[in-house]
């Protein structure tokens, strides 16, 4: 299994990362740049003291003026060409991010997706490259200018008079002693749990959206909303706790950063009296006067840029987390099985972050044109089983071949143009219904379409709709119930052709009508197929030419149906309860 090697923002950009790194050089200049026009100030406040009351002998004064807008001019100018450095690279991270993420992650097995879901990988995918390209592109260069003008500060400060100097950074320094306790390894942690509770929340919402339609059509009870408001009350506690933890530590930020004239007021009373040179010092400190308020500004721009920095290395992260996931061996020989028989040879399978086998030391057998049934509790590992031969996921040890043939050495496009799937949570595309059908055959004509639709019992369904076969699912009150879909996904497969069929609780969501109709598509889909089939309604497979019945991992029984009913096992026992619960509902409807 290959694995990539973890990048770093600038990674990601190439050759472009170079425009990072004169974009920052400039913002430090023009750091600098802009700092010049409050020297002119100052300059013009000194030669008025000087001449004070008679201000018309002061000659410098459009000078020292014009002097600061030029300087601001040029400052503003040199800022612009490090945002336009900064974001040409920015722009070049983020494309990047999302080219190889997007490009790595159709390598990946398919249950990476069952795992995460399709909401938080998109938020991953989408919003955190966005949220690096803001950093670089704005956050980045102004971090620079912001450590760049305290260290230009402090030589001034230092300059005209030390002791004003010195009590104008007693407050700074204070405040970075409160903006320390909100930061380090704890703001780390702080910043991976608020991105964890945005994932969360947008992979509830997406799967919440998602099932609107089902819920209004169908009144289905709605689990997908007590999740999403799940995720939103963890979102919420965390913000809670995370805000008053910061309560205390913030509010002293806030009051060190802004009580400069606190300090320096009484200060420069004091001093003045001994000064030797009352105006040189009243000037000088005119000059503190002015200059300070731009610490309380550069301080707060440093803690919230460091904030988004860790944003962005989080995001980052997030980006490497799916590069670095384990993609699927390609196969190197591209062998060619010569049948459709399917075989399990002591396989055995964790999930990622599991400590128990979901698969046991499995061997099985499906031979070519024979229909099997896998049978037993919920979490026994029926639907692994049938995960593993389109590999969905990959076996820990053992292997399952096709043909005779490992399926890890046949190539992915010749593994999946053998086998179709139709599985209980049945994905309809906002499409029209013919290209729902012909998604599994993009090549298909028209009458290949309606011959399929046909046999798997979709005609009724396009009577229903004004354009038929051309309605577009999801709009206009185009919507399909569950046994309904089925039947489109049962097209799907019959339209396919493919000589080995997986079925996963496909009458899971079926009324009665539905279920006989879904029944009569089954008897054309696995005509001449190898078949795999998963059920809970036992009454869909006793004709299986085997049942297996599967339980923690571990195939328990096998035989026909009627070979495990003399067993007086497992399946026994679930065949009687199962019969049970027909009497159940008979006496409902009755």
């Amino acid at each position: 299994m290959k694995k990539n090697k973890e990048k770093g923002m600038l990674d990601f950009a190439g050759n472009y990362k170079y425009l990072t790194y004169i974009g920052c050089i400039l913002s430090g200049i023009s750091a600098v740049l802009v700092l010049i026009p409050f020297i002119c100030i100052w300059k013009m406040a000194y030669e008025i003291i000087q001449v004070f009351p008679n201000i018309s002998m002061v000659s410098d004064l459009s000078f020292y003026g014009w002097e600061a807008v030029i300087f601001s001019v040029v400052g503003i100018f040199v800022y612009f060409g490090a945002l336009m450095c900064t974001h040409i690279s920015a722009f070049r991270t983020a494309r990047n991010m999302k080219n190889e993420s997007l490009h790595y992650i159709v390598k990946l097995p398919i249950g990476y997706f069952e795992e995460n879901g399709s909401g938080k990988i998109r938020r991953i995918i989408n919003e955190c490259s966005v949220q690096t390209e803001t950093f670089l592109a704005h956050i980045l260069p102004d971090i620079t200018g912001a450590v760049v003008t305290p260290v230009a500060m402090i030589v001034l400060l230092m300059l005209f008079d030390w002791r004003l100097g010195i009590i104008s950074l007693i407050p700074i320094v204070i405040s970075i002693y409160f903006a320390n306790k909100m930061m380090g390894k704890d703001l780390v942690e702080s910043m991976k749990q608020y991105q964890n509770a945005l994932d969360d929340m947008n992979n509830e919402a997406v799967e919440y959206v998602r099932g609107i339609p089902v819920v209004k059509t169908f009144g289905q009870t709605v689990f997908s909303f007590e999740n999403f408001h799940d995720s939103i009350e963890h979102y919420k506690k965390w913000a809670v706790n995370y805000t008053i933890k910061l309560r205390i530590p913030m509010c002293n930020f806030t009051v060190s950063i802004n009580s400069i004239f606190a300090l320096l007021i009484p200060a420069g009373v004091l001093l003045i009296a001994s000064a030797i040179n009352p105006n040189k010092f009243i000037s000088d400190f005119i000059f503190y006067i002015i200059f300070t308020p731009i610490l309380t500004v550069v301080m707060n721009k440093i803690m919230f840029s460091s904030e988004n920095f860790l944003l962005a290395k989080d995001a980052t992260k997030r980006i490497n987390s799916i590069l670095s996931e384990e993609i699927l061996k390609v196969a190197v020989k591209n062998k060619v099985p010569n049948n459709a028989t399917i075989k399990f040879e002591h396989v055995d399978f964790s999930y990622k972050g599991s400590n128990n086998k979901a698969l046991d030391n499995v061997s099985l057998e499906i031979k070519e044109g024979c229909k099997v049934a896998l049978v037993g509790p919920s979490g026994g590992g029926k639907t692994t089983v049938a995960s593993m031969i389109p590999r969905f996921y990959d076996v820990n040890s053992g292997k399952v071949t096709i043909g005779g043939v490992d399926i890890r050495e046949i190539s992915n496009e010749k593994l999946m143009s053998m086998i179709s799937f139709v599985f209980q949570n049945t994905k309809l595309f906002k499409t029209s219904l013919f290209e729902n059908i012909r998604f599994s055959k993009p090549d298909a004509s028209r009458e290949e379409v309606l011959a399929a639709a046909k046999a798997a019992q979709c005609e009724e369904i396009f009577e229903k709709f004004p354009d038929g076969i051309n309605s577009i699912v999801g709009s206009k009150g185009i919507y399909l119930s569950g046994g309904e879909a089925q039947r489109i996904s049962l097209a799907r497969a019959i339209l396919k052709n493919a000589p080995i069929i997986l079925l996963d609780e496909a009458t899971a969501f079926a009324d009665p009508e539905n279920e006989y109709k879904i029944q009569k598509a089954f008897e054309q889909l696995i005509k001449g197929k190898t078949v795999l089939m998963i059920a809970h309604r036992l009454s869909t497979i006793k004709d299986a030419d085997e049942i297996l019945v599967i339980d923690k991992g571990k195939i328990i029984e096998k035989g026909s149906h009627h070979e495990l009913l003399n067993k007086k096992g497992i399946y026994n026992n679930m065949w009687l309860d199962y019969q049970t619960s027909i009497c159940w509902k008979v006496k409902e409807v009755g």
